[in-house]
């Protein structure tokens, strides 16, 4: 089987085992915004982004962009862009993508979670992306740190979905 598969802290992709990070929420099958839970499903790899300042362009059978320093997530349930990448200036509610202050999005993989169609407040920026040291919960991500994210990366292909038990 070619598809990503996590459960709690263990990724498995190709026979290897990797460890990672989910929300601190734990894994819920009826997601909401806010509630730092990991949504239940397999769901495409939509596309990535990268920080070119700090990272080299991840091998990938993926569409991959240079993040940019106005990229942000609209996560405003209340927004006709909620669950999308705006540029900013943004009127509504957003979370910015471009980090100084550390390199968790240095490599963002957008998760097909919630985008076919939208619906607005069942749970927005679902992505993979660097773990902080420790690997603490996220907001509803999955992280692995950097050499394992490339890795994974750079097997998977156009086929691979990320299973989330």
């Amino acid at each position: 089987m070619n598809n990503i598969e996590v459960t709690g802290d263990i990724l498995k992709f190709r026979d290897k085992e990797y460890r990672c990070a989910i929300g601190s929420g734990g894994i819920k099958e009826n997601k909401i915004e806010g509630d730092g839970a990991t949504p239940v499903g397999c769901f495409n790899i939509r596309e990535i982004f990268y920080r070119a300042d700090r990272v080299e362009k991840p091998e990938s059978a993926f569409l991959t962009h240079e993040l940019e320093a106005n990229d942000a997530w609209c996560d405003d349930t209340t927004c006709d862009s909620y669950n999308t990448n705006v540029k900013l200036p943004h009127n509504g509610s957003y979370e910015r993508l471009w980090h100084d202050a550390d390199d968790l999005y240095d490599i963002i993989v957008v998760l097909g979670y919630n985008d076919s169609p939208v619906i607005r407040g069942r749970g927005s920026a679902i992505f993979m992306h660097i773990a902080r040291e420790g690997y603490s919960g996220t907001a509803g991500c999955i992280v692995l740190n950097k050499k394992d994210l490339l890795e994974v990366l750079s097997a998977a292909d156009l086929e691979t979905k990320v299973c989330i038990k």
